[in-house]
């Protein structure tokens, strides 16, 4: 598959353009990956050993959409390790709920068969929930670069969550080997993700 991919000095709106075109090839190829539950289960694998030596109790994710890496079964499985192991700080997970009016996002507890009803968008979100503020968050990647780089939806939902959360939760992105693309070009305003994880191993940080 071709990739349309911004180069440097490249007009705001052929940039926006090439985005919107590789969003849409990425998301078509995830749809029809034919192994990717295979794929899902090798990247449960790897976030479940990357979880185990993790401090945080309370972790952010997203309710999947699109072809998406579902991380809440890899989550719960978390959550009931620590209450396995007797921790005394409860392990929790939040989903997010969208503020339409502002564009960002908020965290509410999620736990399997928790009342559940759709956003403004039509995805499920917790019910009355306690809201709670994540250290460490999941995202979904539709692309990401090998330097750490993300590629979302084009919404900004998560860059202004991120920038009004305090402190600054550790940011994980999710997505399948796939959806790795070569040569992307960050735009000034992007931050990278303190790491990416996809159903071979770690992808970013690189390892020593």
């Amino acid at each position: 598959m071709n990739k349309p991919e911004p180069t440097p000095g490249t007009p705001p709106s052929v940039t926006a353009f090439l985005k919107a075109q590789l969003r849409s090839a990425l998301v078509a190829q995830r749809l029809d990956l034919p192994d990717r539950q295979a794929r899902a289960d090798a990247l449960q694998r790897v976030m479940r050993i990357w979880l185990v030596d993790r401090a945080e109790t309370v972790i952010g994710a997203y309710w999947p959409i699109k072809g998406e890496f579902d991380p809440l079964p890899a989550l719960h499985r978390w959550k009931e390790d620590g209450e396995l192991q007797g921790k005394r700080q409860p392990r929790r997970i939040g989903l997010p709920v969208v503020d339409k009016a502002h564009k960002i996002l908020s965290f509410h507890a999620w736990y399997p068969g928790c009342p559940m009803e759709e956003d403004a968008y039509g995805i499920p979100k917790p019910k009355d929930t306690e809201l709670i503020t994540p250290t460490l968050l999941f995202v979904p990647c539709v692309g990401y670069s090998a330097n750490g780089y993300r590629l979302g939806y084009g919404g900004g939902f998560y860059d202004r969550t991120l920038a009004a959360l305090q402190p600054r939760p550790v940011t994980v992105g999710l997505g399948f080997a796939a959806g790795r693309v070569a040569g992307f070009t960050p735009e000034p305003h992007d931050v990278p993700l303190d790491a990416i994880l996809n159903e071979d191993g770690v992808v970013w940080p690189p390892s020593d």
